[in-house]
């Protein structure tokens, strides 16, 4: 099976389940989505119901294609969606994969939520799909994000300068971090027994 087949799990622990979606997911998704703060550094905006149908409709279309794993996520406590995390740029022969196109409703942030899916996913790619490396991009000015990523234990790599257009016209300064193999077993011991990870040193 290739990786597109077997990254499409149902990952779970006590805190949060993660499945990819479904057509069936697409109210409670739009019930924590229409909010213009989780999309303000997205590459897409959300802002309409037409908005929201298009970006639902593409997370279907990319699962269907293979060109992403979009997971929804759903929060143990509550039983509500409370946002999503995909696998994209999936390059199986060299072992590399992006964890991204992640967000949470304003309602689960700072609950623990990005930690324990960032690790679900993670030890999944690791663990079962055997990556060599797993990397996250985000707009250098999203200051909450790229502290997210830190937390994680995700190493800041450094930055592409004018990297894609942005909602408005704005060119993106994508930063780019990574957690490499050697690294996992240190990152996934910190992630499942301390709030924060201990920063590994950078390397540019």
């Amino acid at each position: 099976m290739t990786w597109t087949q077997n990254a499409a799990a149902v990952l779970e622990n006590e805190h949060v389940q993660l499945r990819p979606v479904v057509e069936a997911d697409r109210e409670n998704v739009r019930a924590v989505a229409m909010d213009p703060d989780i999309w303000r550094y997205f590459v897409s905006a959300v802002e309409t119901d037409a908005d929201f149908t298009k970006f639902f409709d593409a997370c279907l279309a990319d699962q269907a294609a293979g060109r992403r794993v979009v997971y929804v996520i759903t929060d143990r406590a509550s039983g509500r969606v409370a946002g999503s995390m995909s696998y994209g740029n999936m390059a199986e022969a060299d072992a590399r994969l992006e964890i991204g196109w992640s967000w949470l409703g304003r309602d689960f942030r700072g609950q623990g939520i990005n930690r324990w899916a960032k690790y679900l996913l993670l030890e999944h790619a690791f663990d079962t799909l055997g990556a060599e490396r797993v990397e996250f991009k985000t707009d250098i000015l999203n200051t909450q994000a790229r502290r997210g990523l830190r937390n994680i234990g995700a190493v800041e790599e450094g930055t592409l300068r004018s990297f894609n257009y942005m909602p408005g016209g704005r060119r993106r300064d994508a930063i780019f971090y990574s957690v490499l193999r050697a690294e996992w077993p240190r990152v996934k011991q910190e992630l499942a027994t301390k709030p924060k990870v201990s920063q590994l040193d950078a390397v540019g």
